[in-house]
């Protein structure tokens, strides 16, 4: 369906990025593809950077930066030490 029906699902995805700039590159990437974004990129209130898009199965995906995460080279969420 090309109708996004909206409202949470029961589940949150998300594809975290390293920085503000990423998040606006990942997001003009999957605009550009026909990816249905939901809600643009913008800054949130406890100091994040996030904005929406919907899969083909109508799941919201949040596409974010988190300036409290740290992130391995490899994308994986760093251990705290």
């Amino acid at each position: 369906s090309d109708k996004y029906s909206g409202g949470f699902r029961g589940m949150t995805l998300a594809y975290n990025c390293r920085s503000k700039e990423e998040v606006d590159q990942t997001m003009s990437t999957l605009r550009k593809a026909g990816v249905k974004i939901v809600k643009e990129p913008q800054e949130v209130f406890w100091g994040g950077y996030s904005g929406y898009f919907v899969d083909p199965d109508e799941n919201a995906w949040e596409v974010a930066y988190n300036p409290f995460l740290k992130l391995e080279e490899n994308g994986d969420v760093a251990d705290e030490d």
